[in-house]
């Protein structure tokens, strides 16, 4: 499976709102590009769809910037890849429907409409929670372990 640079700019940003999230306070693209190296432009483009897609809330302002819109455990890897990877969830195109529309209906209930499902499910039980635990646990691994 490929996830478009979007999408995986989109899930990388989440987490990392996940990691600071606070109910009053409001991240700013500026300190989430730093943070993660991404583009600020196209941040701003990633979190856009993210606003339309109601996984963030926004404030202008000096004050303002990004939030999630739920809690980190409430949001899911398939709700924030649905908000920007409009393609992923896309129905597969016929393939020998005209000549052989026995094969093609074949195909698509024995393998692709159970391909989307299993995707689907899979992403959907996975929480920004349960991806900040995994941060966590990466970061620990990295750390030096010092014996006396």
């Amino acid at each position: 499976m490929r996830i478009s640079a979007k999408g995986r700019y989109a899930l990388a940003a989440a987490i990392y709102l996940a990691q600071q999230h606070h109910p009053d306070e409001y991240i700013t693209v500026i300190s989430i590009s730093e943070r993660l190296g991404i583009s600020k432009i196209y941040l701003e483009q990633v979190f856009s769809l993210l606003k339309r897609g109601r996984i963030v809330n926004s404030v202008k302002g000096s004050q303002g910037g990004y939030q999630l819109a739920k809690v980190p455990a409430l949001l899911t890897a398939l709700d924030v890849l649905k908000a920007v990877e409009a393609s992923l969830f896309e129905q597969t195109d016929s393939t020998v429907e005209e000549k052989a529309p026995e094969i093609d209906g074949a195909m698509r209930l024995a393998t692709f409409e159970k391909l989307d499902n299993a995707v689907r499910e899979t992403l959907n039980r996975i929480t920004l929670d349960e991806l900040v635990s995994e941060v966590e646990r990466q970061v620990g691994e990295q750390e030096p372990m010092f014996y006396i």
